[in-house]
């Protein structure tokens, strides 16, 4: 085999451009960001602020009076958001039933797919079961427009 001078990291991320994935370029490159700090441009959901906590989602990107399944920073477990104008609360999106993950609220509404468990979106309250208890709430706030843990 004629050995071409390409590594095979240079040729995934010439398929991930080829292909626009969000977030291939990051991950293909192999120096540092101009300051040499190891970062580039600004940071997406699930990204970091400048000089700060782990970005969980963008408050925009969040529905006023309803919400998203988001990845939390501190584990790997999915988070269920809920907002309310520039409240917003988290919980892990894990069924306390069984563990699957819930879907996202509506109309005031959190909702297990698997056994149809639903849950207050205001407080995670159990409000039908097989599940016995509500889902686990998780700190987070708003800091510049940004949903962090808290």
């Amino acid at each position: 085999m004629e050995n071409t001078g390409l590594s095979r990291r240079s040729m995934l991320c010439g398929v991930l451009v080829a292909l626009a994935v969000p977030g291939g370029l990051a991950a293909c490159g192999s120096q540092s960001g101009p300051s040499g700090s190891g970062t580039t441009g600004t940071a997406p959901a699930g990204g970091t602020t400048p000089a700060g906590p782990p970005i969980i989602a963008a408050l925009a990107d969040v529905p006023d009076g309803g919400g998203l399944i988001a990845g939390n920073p501190a584990d790997s477990k999915p988070l269920v958001i809920v907002r309310t104008g520039e409240t917003v609360k988290a919980y892990d999106a894990g069924c306390p039933h069984q563990g699957t993950a819930v879907s996202p609220p509506q109309n005031g509404v959190i909702t297990c797919p698997n056994h149809g468990s639903t849950f207050n979106a205001a407080d995670g309250a159990v409000t039908k079961g097989p599940a016995t208890k509500g889902l686990t709430e998780v700190p987070v706030k708003v800091e510049a427009g940004q949903i962090v843990p808290a």
